[in-house]
């Protein structure tokens, strides 16, 4: 799911997009009304955050434009806590409206609230919540982890692939070692643990309770994949 932001103050921009990215939203932000009409040019969104004062182009105006080919939820930001602006907002056809200063996690949540609540009909496939589990395109050489892409090293991806061959199978350092490890031959079993400990640090990112990689003492890992 695709999220544009359009808000000129970087900093809650910044707490705005670490908020959406942790509920596995692929949020962009766009410092302008103009820039957000070009990155919505070259890319269909499921929903738009706009903020109502923008520097060229307002909130409203902007809300306009992007609807003109498809339908869009949108949801307005605003500093300013006039009733008329919220009723402006809602008669041009806003799905939600908060004012400033608001939680980035309970905007995430209002995210999520209006992304079900328009159902497919934004243009592409809406899913309202994480993804469960791994989802791993090999050709890609890419990794998901409950919907949000994982940001790995070559042998951090390579172990983590080599894991979800065959889940909950446990496999040993050796055989971990010959399937990632195999051109690297002056590393040893301490690099394999080395990896996996990058790799939980990795997924907590995501999911800060979850640990899907388990240790079996003396004969090595397996991967839950639920």
């Amino acid at each position: 799911m695709r999220i544009l932001l359009v808000e000129d103050e970087s900093a809650i921009a910044d707490t705005v997009l670490y908020a959406l990215r942790a509920e596995g939203y692929d949020a962009v932000h766009c410092l302008t009304g103009g820039e957000a009409l070009r990155e919505a040019g070259r890319t269909p969104f499921d929903l738009a955050v706009l903020d109502v004062g923008l520097p060229d182009i307002g909130g409203f105006a902007l809300c306009r434009e992007l609807r003109r080919e498809r339908d869009l939820p949108v949801i307005f930001l605003t500093a300013q806590s006039a009733e008329a602006d919220r009723i402006l907002g809602l008669e041009i056809g806003a799905d939600d409206y908060v004012t400033k200063p608001f939680s980035p996690r309970e905007l995430a949540t209002r995210v999520r609230v209006v992304l079900r609540r328009a159902g497919g009909n934004s243009g592409s496939v809406v899913a309202t919540e994480p993804e469960p589990g791994f989802a791993h395109d090999s050709e890609g050489k890419r990794i998901r982890y409950r919907g949000q892409a994982l940001d790995l090293t070559r042998y951090e991806y390579g172990l983590l692939a080599a894991l979800l061959q065959r889940p909950g199978a446990v496999l040993s350092r050796a055989q971990l070692m010959d399937r990632v490890w195999g051109d690297a031959l002056d590393s040893g079993d301490r690099t394999v643990d080395t990896h996996i400990k990058t790799l939980r640090a990795k997924l907590r990112e995501v999911d800060a309770e979850a640990d899907p990689i388990r240790t079996h003492r003396g004969l090595g890992y397996s991967l839950d994949n639920g």
